[in-house]
């Protein structure tokens, strides 16, 4: 009898547990991300900090910007998020630009995150608009109707321009100069939970040396100042996969 009445006890305690955790995964809450810019293993440091690329040119870096938009979050029961209207400009020289909140995020147990690096072809279309997308935010071509995707601006011993400045300004919704990537992180064994009282934040890491290795080992001297086209493909198809990684989640 005591074991029927034990084993009654846990079902029920189970069950309480499942309804539980049924109530915390409805609503919806939000979700913070933190951008932490670096080059390879260093923090990235405008102006001052010199580093190494994967040929051994040493470089620095003056300006360091990006798009990061159309963020779609996928549950464990792999379910689809579209976060709507999202377009994050990063920009290593503005503190307050390293961190975004997203409000209205269905609760639940998230596994996978994916997001462009860079515009949208609708967006690159649409002429000059506002907020991050603003003309202002220096990531706008006027000329050319378009946006910088990824800007980089430095110089290098190596480069064989006179002033020795290296200037990538990565962008372009066309083929065959398309330069839109995107990019996808598996958060397992890790798993984002949003609740209505928990804002769990994601911290990604930033990885400037990225766009200079990978598809091709770029060398400044032959590579060193891009408006988009072509060679602006080879850094894209660079970055895709190694530029954005996760560090860690606060859940």
């Amino acid at each position: 009898m005591k074991k029927i009445l034990f084993v009654m006890a846990i079902a029920v305690s189970t069950l309480s547990a499942c309804k539980k955790n049924e109530v915390e995964a409805t609503g919806s809450g939000k979700l913070n991300f933190e951008f932490e810019n670096v080059v390879n293993n260093s923090a990235l440091v405008l102006n001052s900090q010199n580093y190494t690329n994967a040929l051994g040119e040493s470089f620095n870096v003056s300006a360091f910007k990006y798009y990061v938009s159309n963020i779609e979050l996928t549950k464990a029961d792999g379910s689809l998020y579209k976060v709507p209207e999202n377009y994050f400009l990063i920009d290593q020289s503005v503190a307050s630009s390293l961190k975004y909140e997203i409000a209205d995020v269905p609760a639940g147990d998230y596994t996978n995150i994916s997001f462009t690096i860079g515009v949208d072809s609708a967006r690159n279309f649409s002429g000059a608009q506002t907020n991050t997308l603003a003309p202002e935010n220096g990531m706008f071509w006027t000329w050319n109707s378009g946006y910088i995707f990824v800007k980089m601006e430095g110089s290098s011993p190596a480069s064989s321009r006179v002033d020795k400045k290296l200037l990538f300004h990565i962008g372009g919704a066309k083929s065959p100069t398309n330069t839109i990537r995107k990019t996808s992180i598996a958060l397992n064994p890790n798993v984002l939970r949003v609740r209505t009282d928990k804002a769990p934040e994601i911290h990604l890491k930033v990885n400037v040396a990225s766009m200079f290795t990978g598809t091709q080992n770029v060398s400044f001297g032959q590579y060193n100042f891009m408006h988009g086209g072509i060679p602006a493909v080879l850094i894209a198809d660079n970055y895709a996969s190694g530029l954005i990684s996760l560090d860690h989640i606060h859940n």
